[in-house]
């Protein structure tokens, strides 16, 4: 399929080097994987601290994801103007002020209010860092370096998640939030140094932006990664009492199993960039088709440590999808290409929202932690049969494209 040019692409300059650039945006990324996941684990802590429940503590986790998909389009829309590495800077900034006053945070409301402003910048820095990544590469390359920048986020999985975890346990909560603070002023003197200062569009306007809104393809792509993606999440969530209720195994197997699954998709995250660069479609369908099916078997193989960490490892290859969707909404937005690249971070946290929900919606009726396995399966061929829609829509109204 022939790749249009993306708008106000332009050229790095002599003394910016691709890789130094990718440098500076992944640390971003590894900032805000950081605190999305490690958040989840420091729940207890945070609790015990407050006084709350963990119930109620994890109310702080729906806060972040509610940030992020109320900042991505908002800021996306309103920032269309703004010169890309000054935007990049003010966003990892807003995420430092989120996350430093996470760890001051006096009383649980504070808190909730330090989560959702901790979110705002996520979808909006993905979506313009993703812009900016492919920008500075042939278009045969553009989804390799689009998952360069989103490897910072898997590769938090493995060593972030797990150091603000052990911080948060010697230190205390607070600590994990303050050395994410410390990881986005880090990233803003980076990007400062490296990234090259692209212009916004002449004509771009928000309103042009939310032209991004009315197209077909645009919309159904997102629905694609809303749906296809609450799978691995729906999973992902229950893991831990999976392990030590289904499965049996001590407390101490939990973080190994979580880290092979940031192994897991770290590799996808590459190798489906790899091949989206080759056959972008091909490529969607099958990060789909392998999600459901190990998805599936997690619920067959879960009674084994050794089995269930090989299908954890699948389920996170599986889940280099987002990449290919996030290329492709490139493809598909036109010149409203900040909003729906941005928007793409929304659909994942509505993901991140409806994977869980209906796991444990399956749970409470009675069905047990391994159905959470069949849902997730569920979702992802949901998923798949969108992502097919979609690419046949495509090829009805654009008969010149070649099938990918």
């Amino acid at each position: 399929m022939t790749q249009p040019p993306l708008p106000s692409a332009v050229a790095p300059s002599r003394t910016t080097h691709p890789a130094l650039v990718t440098l500076a945006l992944a640390m971003g990324a590894f900032a805000i994987g950081t605190t999305e996941f490690a958040a989840m684990s420091l729940v207890p802590f945070f609790a015990r601290d407050l006084g709350l429940s963990e119930p109620e503590a994890g109310h702080a986790i729906s806060a972040y994801a509610l940030g992020v998909v109320v900042g991505a389009p908002v800021i996306a829309v309103l920032a269309a103007k703004l010169e890309r590495r000054t935007l990049l800077i003010g966003l990892m900034a807003l995420f430092a002020i989120g996350n430093g006053l996470s760890s001051l945070a006096s009383s649980y409301p504070l808190l909730l209010l330090c989560r959702f402003v901790s979110g705002l910048p996520h979808g909006a820095y993905f979506g313009i860092a993703a812009l900016v990544a492919a920008s500075m590469v042939p278009a045969n390359k553009r989804a390799q370096s689009v998952a360069m920048v989103m490897s910072g986020l898997t590769v938090a999985t493995i060593i972030g998640v797990p150091v603000a975890n052990w911080l948060g346990q010697t230190l205390g909560w607070r600590a994990g939030f303050a050395v994410v603070a410390g990881l986005a002023v880090t990233t803003m003197a980076l990007v400062a140094l490296y990234a090259p200062r692209q212009p916004a569009d002449a004509e771009a306007s928000p309103l042009r932006e939310l032209g991004a809104l009315r197209r077909p393809q645009v919309l159904l792509t997102l629905l694609t990664g809303a749906v296809g993606f609450g799978g691995l999440f729906c999973v992902y969530t229950y893991v831990a009492s999976t392990m030590i209720e289904v499965t049996g195994v001590s407390e101490r197997w939990v973080p190994a199993v979580l880290a092979v699954f940031g192994v897991g998709m770290t590799v996808g995250n590459l190798f489906w960039a790899w091949s989206a660069d080759r056959a972008q479609n091909r490529a969607a369908i099958g990060a789909l088709l392998v999600s459901a099916a190990s998805l599936a078997a997690f619920s067959l193989l879960a009674g084994n440590v050794w089995t269930l960490a090989a299908v954890v490892l699948v389920i996170g290859f599986g889940g280099g999808l987002g990449t290919i969707l996030q290329t492709r909404l490139m493809d598909v937005a036109g010149d409203a290409q900040a909003l729906a690249a941005a928007a793409h971070h929304s659909a994942f946290n509505l993901a991140n929202a409806l994977g869980p929900w209906l796991g444990g919606l399956a749970i409470s009726a009675g069905y047990g932690l391994t159905s959470t396995g069949w849902i997730g399966a569920g979702l992802a061929l949901a998923g798949l049969a969108i992502f097919l829609v979609t690419i046949s829509l495509h090829r009805a109204e654009t008969p010149e494209l070649v099938a990918a």
